[in-house]
């Protein structure tokens, strides 16, 4: 079973008035590092704050009769789950979502706020996905698979006909992968039409089954993964993704979690795009190694649906990679005035004191010092070295910094 341009150009029909035709906004701060143009296709900007919703709703509008009476089951860790319940809601069919437990809060209340009923289970989404089956074959419900069938394939692959009449002249496409049905369609759609664009994949270093599977020949599933990156932690590409990508993808690359949060808050600060972790992938990709795509070049932000608790912390992860927190130990005399004296230097510099943790015995101290542990917030790498040029030219030992 493949896809074909035809596929997509008719999905795009059927999805005329359900999903809309997400912004390509240009990103000068990426330009900049690139050397060339380099835009972000918006699918985060998509109803239900993902590309999900394009593929979902052609699957469950091509049911039968008879099958929208049984209702559709999925299983997802949040984006497919909305994009399913949103497309049942407007279909007027019961959708059952399996989601693996630790799943976002906020993409579990937006898909019963959809109207899906939710059922946890398992660790991750291959867990759930067995739960769904069974739930299938228990109650006759159609399973509404979260990348591999050719209607979701071709309901994706609809971002990559806006990507080509937004960006006539891209040379670069990078699109965030988990199963591998967005980065499918995508290339399917840009392959025919522009084959000369090369399109690249993106995967979290902790859930990358793409590289091995490849390099197999065959889809082969990860023992275990491990990333923030919910929505592309995926072990086990599909067979129709599988052949796409290997036919149509000229490269796979993986970015770290250190990567990916730098391009979160690299996003939220410069873009003013609030995107998840997933989504970041290609950002992180270009910001990893900006002069490795010909430009003009587009990024997919795949999604938006980020938990805020999730976003705190990965924006001051990301700040930390990016060389914002700073971590100093510094010695300053044991008498009154002496930490007065130290935070003052501090200020002055310009940094900003988040913590103060005094430490008074060590080995390494004489009997007249005091440690003083502080963490401070700098505006990067190069203010940090300022920083500690400052205090060590006022005498400071600075015991150790990070």
């Amino acid at each position: 079973m493949s896809v074909s341009l035809a596929d997509i150009v008719a999905a795009r029909e059927v999805l005329d008035g359900v999903a809309i035709t997400t912004p390509m906004e240009e990103s000068r701060w990426l330009s900049a590092l690139a050397g060339g143009p380099v835009s972000l296709k918006c699918e985060n900007l998509q109803r239900t704050g993902s590309f999900k919703a394009r593929g979902a709703y052609v699957r469950i509008s091509r049911l039968s009769p008879e099958e929208r009476a049984r209702g559709v089951v999925a299983a997802s860790a949040g984006n497919h789950a909305q994009g399913v319940a949103l497309a049942a809601q407007l279909l007027g069919i019961r959708a059952t979502v399996f989601m693996p437990e630790g799943a976002p809060i906020p993409k579990e209340k937006a898909t019963r706020g959809y109207g899906a009923d939710v059922v946890f289970e398992g660790r991750y989404l291959e867990d759930a996905l067995v739960a769904a089956r069974r739930f299938a074959d228990e109650t006759g419900a159609v399973l509404i698979h979260p990348f591999d069938h050719v209607d979701i394939v071709a309901g994706q692959g609809t971002a990559g006909l806006e990507i080509l009449e937004q960006a006539p002249d891209v040379e670069t496409v990078l699109v965030p992968t988990g199963g591998g049905g967005l980065l499918a369609g995508i290339a399917i759609a840009i392959k025919e039409l522009r084959p000369d664009v090369r399109v690249v994949g993106v995967q979290a270093a902790g859930a990358a089954a793409f590289p091995g599977s490849l390099a197999s020949g065959r889809p082969v599933a990860l023992e275990s993964m491990q990333t923030m990156a919910d929505g592309i932690a995926v072990g086990l590409p599909g067979d129709i993704t599988f052949a796409a990508v290997r036919d149509h993808v000229d490269e796979i690359l993986t970015v770290s979690e250190e990567d990916l949060s730098r391009a979160l808050l690299a996003l939220v600060e410069r873009a003013k795009m609030v995107v998840e972790p997933a989504g970041a992938a290609a950002v992180a990709a270009m910001l990893d190694e900006p002069g490795r795509f010909r430009t003009p070049a587009v990024a997919v932000l795949s999604g938006g649906n980020v938990d805020p608790l999730l976003l705190g912390k990965v924006i001051r992860h990301g700040m930390a990679a990016a060389g914002r927190y700073l971590n100093l130990h510094v010695t300053v005399p044991d008498t009154p005035g002496g930490l007065a004296q130290l935070l003052g230097e501090v200020g002055a510099a310009g940094a900003n004191v988040l913590e103060v943790v005094h430490e008074r015995i060590s080995p390494s101290l004489n009997l007249d010092e005091v440690e003083v542990h502080l963490q401070l917030e700098t505006r990067g790498a190069p203010h940090t070295e300022l920083l500690l040029e400052r205090l060590r030219g006022r005498g400071y030992r600075v015991l150790g910094g990070a």
